[in-house]
């Protein structure tokens, strides 16, 4: 028998128009090794917001309960062309608990238990998934399990990233974000050399208070001596980014060339050729990234994105990831939330524009039921 609730949708027309409602929908039955899972809690990752909200003009939007209707301007619209008209659910992960199931005899065995899982429509009262990707919780609750996936996985692939690289320290720009602080202690517990880059004097004692022993401040007059130093000391010629746009991936740059270059014994107008790794894994800046390349002839920048690197890893690999995060899911991989918001309240104005500007520390938990 088929099982009704509510879902959110995002739509994006080709005038710039974006629709975000709350609609009533009818699951089908799960067959296979489908389950269904009655979701409890969906976090609210930078990675969800460039369909919720994006560009979106949100101070003159409408707003009506579980709905709102906003403009994209140019040249953001445009750049959305391939979404336009597309009604598309959000909501990468979340937890909930499994109340039916496929005849698969995996789907079956978590029937009752409460699972963390990645759907990609986690906005959602129900969600039908596969018993291969659910991660059973245990005695853990959905509030504990909901973070269970995007930002341990993505730590830790960041770890597995360098290691594959042959490196053993890594920069990270947003060192106090829940996934910053993952990757604090992560790299405290592998032994990894890890210089993490704030903006406040708060963010430095916070991670400091977690045992990073190599925190700049990009505030400070002094930043860039700050971070030479700490690169000078950790080797670490190998960074993340979730910023994307502006001058960051730029300093860091900067930076890890002037450390190789007075590594040098003999000068070359050339620069160095040690090499310098940059990936970005975010935008939290939607504007351009701004480059002067002076960082000698090594040197590269791409994208990471924790889907591809899971395809890219082996099933022994992603088996192990898993297992960590679910042993250390209350320490190592803990999620704080600075609230929890009902699927109609993560749509009013209030909210969407305060978690829209993804602050250190202040992520939003969905609670489809409450």
């Amino acid at each position: 028998m088929a099982t009704t609730g509510k879902q959110l949708f995002t739509t994006l027309d080709a005038d710039g128009t974006l629709t975000v409602a709350i609609e009533d929908v009818t699951v089908p039955d799960p067959s296979g090794s489908q389950v269904l899972v009655k979701m409890e809690a969906a976090p609210i990752n930078p990675s969800d917001l460039a369909i919720l909200a994006g560009a979106a003009d949100l101070e003159n939007a409408s707003y009506s309960p579980g709905k709102f209707v906003a403009t994209v301007p140019e040249p953001y619209n445009s750049g959305s062309k391939a979404r336009h008209g597309l009604k598309l659910p959000a909501g990468n992960e979340g937890a909930g608990t499994v109340v039916a199931t496929g005849d698969d005899d995996a789907a079956k065995a978590l029937m009752g238990q409460r699972v963390a899982c990645v759907p990609g429509y986690a906005y959602s009262q129900y969600c039908i998934v596969d018993a291969s990707t659910c991660l059973p919780l245990g005695d853990h609750s959905a509030e504990e399990g909901a973070s269970a996936f995007v930002n341990p996985m993505t730590a830790l692939g960041f770890v597995e990233s360098a290691r594959r690289d042959g490196q053993d320290a890594i920069v990270h720009t947003v060192g106090a974000s829940n996934l910053g602080q993952m990757l604090t202690r992560i790299c405290k517990e592998d032994g990894i050399a890890l210089v993490n880059i704030v903006r406040k004097d708060s963010q430095a004692d916070l991670l400091a208070e977690l045992g990073s022993t190599h925190v700049v401040n990009s505030s400070d007059d002094d930043f860039m001596d700050q971070l030479r130093t700490a690169i000078d000391e950790t080797g670490a010629f190998y960074g993340f980014d979730p910023i994307g746009g502006g001058r960051m991936v730029d300093q860091v740059f900067q930076a890890m060339e002037q450390v190789a270059a007075s590594r040098m014994s003999e000068y070359s107008r050339y620069g160095s050729n040690e090499m310098k790794r940059m990936f970005i894994y975010g935008r939290l800046d939607t504007g351009m990234t701004m480059l002067s390349p002076s960082y000698g002839f090594g040197w590269s920048l791409s994208g990471w994105l924790l889907f591809p690197f899971l395809q890219s890893a082996d099933r022994e690999t992603v088996e192990r990831m898993r297992k960590r995060v679910l042993d250390n899911l209350t320490t190592t991989f803990a999620s704080h939330y600075k609230t929890r918001v009902t699927l109609d309240e993560m749509l009013t104005k209030d909210a969407i524009t305060d978690y829209r500007t993804m602050k250190t520390g202040e992520k939003y938990l969905v609670t489809p039921w409450s």
